[in-house]
């Protein structure tokens, strides 16, 4: 499918201005591509060794360098042709883009002791045409580890981050600028208008290149690629498969299409019953299979990193690893497909798989469909290796491939789709299978003790500046003079108690996956939540082992935590994380929600927020299960058997970043979340309910 779905000529008949985005290997650049689009530009996004003589004869009118994983010194660094920079077409680097800039310069870069992951403030020069008519301060997205030691020759500082690091340069003659920060992205507020600087007033484009029918060019693709083949679409009832499913029916001949959907045992309460009725509504016959033993008892084959050799995987009940639990998954999904074409009798050869997967999901699984450099962040189900096979052999039909979700739910609308599938909150396709930690045995490096150690000296920096400990330096040496003023602020305000959590969860940074410990705050008082939120940003950024941390409701932690509850996929842990997830999450239902006669208001939080419309507000809101009993005296020796749940409501735009919805504010009333934990806390094993204040980055939405 062409990945620019546009119009092919400007209004007066012109050819429209066009730019080069060459990828790096980013975990961002298909939202450079967006961004541009946006902006009625028209983009390309092309591998980053492509040749300047390629980039010339197309007429591209300005070039985009993307971030990337890799460092620009490394012998796995991609290759470019430096003859880029004899081409006089306007560049901006981004990141990685950045770093190579200043590289081909004469500039150094290094390795620092100073990551930045996540929304800082960043000081700029005004007189910089990128940064056009923006204030000196500017609040931006900074996930790197390597930095600028020295600036390359003829070329300006643009821009500083509060830890003096270069977060921009330029030379306004040869119009080549570079940011160290990603500008495409919401969490960097004014990124949009220094795109659009660099695009009209440095490129000096015309924005002639207005979007055309996605929907029609959708229909198109569909026909083009099916023809007169069945094709079987897996619905789960999220937005992504409704909207697929409405473009076939659309599309095709209604004998074409096989609809299933798939109770994987790993659905929330009551869900596969609303998923058939509501699909059927809008005229879309369902086959239903029940296979939660099918999942649960399922292996499948991976190659293992250090491994030659492909292995079989433990049953999916047994096993711990999160990027094996999706792959199985995933397998399984194409496994029972397949039995179902069998059972219709139709030639395998005959039928195609259509998917509602979306760009994001490939970007994070590091597809080659987006990217060849990219990193894996998480493998998606729909995007497992027995999936790359099948769309390798042209078996696999993806019409919303190109598009993000809140693209996505637009399509919908313009299809006719009711709100309550087009607003649904988005759901894993795995579903509960990836919010249960699973776990043998406590997450323990040799770095647990000093990470548990200096976590305690950032939360209490005053007294621990005063009394010098050995460890301060690695908190002052990672802070602005504005954020220790901060630390002594909070820390001699409110006694909070840090607690590394011996358990990983999966997030990004530097555009790369980790896979890192989660740290819990507690305290006596009343939670300050935007302290909480500022502690949330600071500690990932000085522990760079660290991907989350999380409130921990209730009184302080009092004792360490150092071993789990043994956690696999089964019933009764499934049956668990679902009663807490129907309590949090029945935000998910959209229709409009009237008090039962006899309903006690405090007995279901969360239809208050389906009342109060705060289902609107929060963008997706997952409950997790996690292997940690707290409150254990050491000394007693009590096993550890119960588990705890971490609400995470988060609020974006794009799915690509975004930030925890913050308690007290109108995304999510304190009244709300509080009458929430109550209930969760009252279920049967549960320890502890946490609250993720994590961003993304460095944290993703998800847990696995």
């Amino acid at each position: 499918m062409n990945s620019n779905i546009f119009l092919g000529t400007a209004e007066n008949g012109l050819r429209h201005d066009k730019i080069v985005i060459l990828d790096a290997g980013a975990q961002y650049g298909k939202v450079i591509d967006r961004k541009v689009r946006e902006l009625f530009v028209e983009s390309d996004i092309l591998p980053l060794d492509t040749p300047a003589t390629t980039i010339r004869n197309n007429g591209y009118r300005g070039i985009i360098i993307s971030g990337g994983p890799n460092s620009v010194y490394a012998e796995d660094a991609p290759s470019y042709d430096p003859d880029l920079f004899k081409l006089k077409i306007p560049m901006l680097g981004i990141c990685y883009g950045m770093q190579l800039i200043n590289k081909e310069f004469g500039g150094t870069v290094l390795k620092t002791d100073v990551r930045e992951d996540g929304q800082q403030n960043i000081v700029i020069e005004t007189a910089c045409p990128l940064f056009s008519r923006l204030s000196r301060t500017q609040s931006v997205l900074l996930t790197h580890g390597d930095s600028v030691e020295r600036v390359g020759e003829s070329l300006k500082v643009g821009g500083w981050s509060t830890n003096r690091i270069v977060t921009a340069i330029y030379n306004e003659v040869l119009r080549i600028y570079g940011v160290q920060f990603h500008p495409e992205v919401d969490l960097t507020i004014n990124g949009k208008q220094m795109l659009s600087n660099f695009l009209f007033e440095i490129c000096e484009l015309t924005p002639n290149f207005t979007m055309g029918s996605r929907k029609e060019e959708c229909l198109r693709y569909i026909r083009d690629k099916v023809g007169s083949h069945k094709v079987l679409l897996l619905v789960s009832g999220g937005v992504d498969s409704s909207v697929c499913a409405a473009l076939l029916r659309r599309a095709l001949y209604p004998n074409q299409i096989i609809a299933v959907h798939v109770d994987n045992g790993f659905m929330r309460k009551n869900e596969s019953e609303r998923v058939e009725r509501s699909l059927r509504d809008i005229g879309i016959e369902l086959i239903v299979r029940r296979e939660g033993y099918t999942f649960l008892k399922g292996t499948t084959q991976v190659k293992r990193p250090g491994q030659y050799s492909v292995v079989e995987t433990p049953m999916l009940c047994q096993t711990y690893n999160p990027e094996e639990k999706r792959k199985i998954i995933g397998d399984i999904f194409v496994k029972v497909t397949n039995d179902v074409v069998a059972e219709l009798k139709l030639k395998p050869e005959e039928v195609m798989l259509a998917q509602g997967t979306l760009r994001p999901d490939l970007i994070e699984s590091a597809s080659n469909m987006v990217s060849t450099n990219a990193e894996t962040i998480k493998t998606h189900h729909n995007d497992t290796d027995l999936i790359r096979e099948l769309r390798n052999a042209g078996r696999v039909v993806e019409p919303l491939c190109d598009f993000h979700k809140d693209e996505v739910r637009n399509l919908g609308t313009d299809l006719g789709l009711p709100p309550e599938l087009v607003e649904r909150q988005p759901f894993p396709g795995p579903g509960l299978a990836i919010r249960v930690l699973c776990a043998e045995d406590a997450y323990m490096e040799k770095d647990y003790s000093e990470t548990q150690v200096i976590a305690r000296v950032i939360v209490d920096y005053k007294n621990k500046l005063q009394k010098n400990h050995a460890l301060i330096n690695r908190v002052t040496g990672a802070t602005s003079e504005a954020e220790q003023k901060d630390l002594i602020r909070i820390s001699a305000n409110s006694p909070i108690q840090a607690t590394l959590l011996p358990i990983r969860s999966v997030g990004v940074q530097g555009d790369k996956r980790s896979y890192s410990y989660v740290v819990g705050l507690s305290s006596s008082q009343e939670p300050n939540w935007q302290d909480l939120l500022f502690l949330a940003k600071i500690i990932p950024r000085i522990l760079h082992n660290v991907n989350r941390v999380c409130y921990i409701f209730g009184e302080p932690v009092q004792y360490l935590v150092t071993d789990v509850t043994h956690t696999t996929l089964n019933t009764v842990v499934l049956s668990q994380l679902r009663q807490a997830d129907a309590i949090a999450n029945d935000v998910c239902k959209k229709q409009p929600f009237e008090w039962p006669s006899n309903a006690d208001p405090a007995s279901v939080p969360f239809q208050i927020i389906m009342q109060a419309g705060l289902y609107r507000k929060i963008s997706q809101m997952p409950v997790v299960l996690i292997p940690v009993h707290f409150d254990r005296d050491p000394i007693n020796r009590t096993p550890s058997c119960r588990r705890s749940v971490v609400l995470r409501p988060f609020i974006t735009n794009d799915f690509m970043t975004g930030v925890p919805a913050e308690p007290g504010s109108v995304q999510l009333p304190l009244q709300v979340l509080n009458q929430i934990v109550r209930d969760i806390s009252k279920l049967d094993g549960i320890s502890r309910v946490l609250y993720d204040l994590t961003a993304k980055p460095p944290g993703t939405t998800e847990w696995e």
